[in-house]
């Protein structure tokens, strides 16, 4: 019997929840205004978390290269206010750290919800194809139809 192969749907870090699929951000099962930019560049890093999620890499994704944006001033407000929901800091982090000049580092660890049994609850450092992390929420995602 096969088995379904659902990505995902739910990441959970500390007292925040995730829900992939809706671009939603809950603390404490509330429900947080959160942008979709910085939402996408939550997602890309917690997709890849102790990795180094390089700048040109969130600005290929997030601005396409038809796209004419002050890239370095978007992106930094982008990550200042995800810290601000997050209640984190660029000093201290806790959750994304700055490299900077080179891009940012998600160091909290995550937990996926919705995943296939058998798959460990905690996601490792570049399990993002192995955990099935699905594409980015928002108007960049096309839509496929589950079979």
């Amino acid at each position: 019997m096969e088995q379904n192969h659902r990505p995902p749907r739910n990441v959970r870090f500390g007292v925040f929840e995730a829900d992939l699929e809706a671009g939603e951000l809950r603390k404490h099962g509330l429900r947080l205004k959160l942008s979709e930019q910085p939402f996408q560049i939550l997602a890309m890093l917690m997709a890849r978390p102790g990795e180094i999620v390089s700048r040109e890499v969130l600005r290929e994704r997030l601005w396409p290269s038809d796209t004419f944006v002050d890239f370095d001033h978007g992106l930094n407000n982008a990550v200042m206010r995800l810290r601000e929901v997050l209640g984190d800091s660029s000093d201290h982090p806790r959750f994304i750290e700055t490299l900077p000049r080179r891009g940012y580092r998600f160091i909290a660890p995550v937990e996926l919800k919705g995943s296939l049994p058998e798959r460990p609850a905690l996601v490792e450092a570049g399990a993002e194809k192995a955990a099935g992390v699905p594409p980015l929420p928002g108007r960049m995602r096309r839509r496929v139809p589950m079979p």
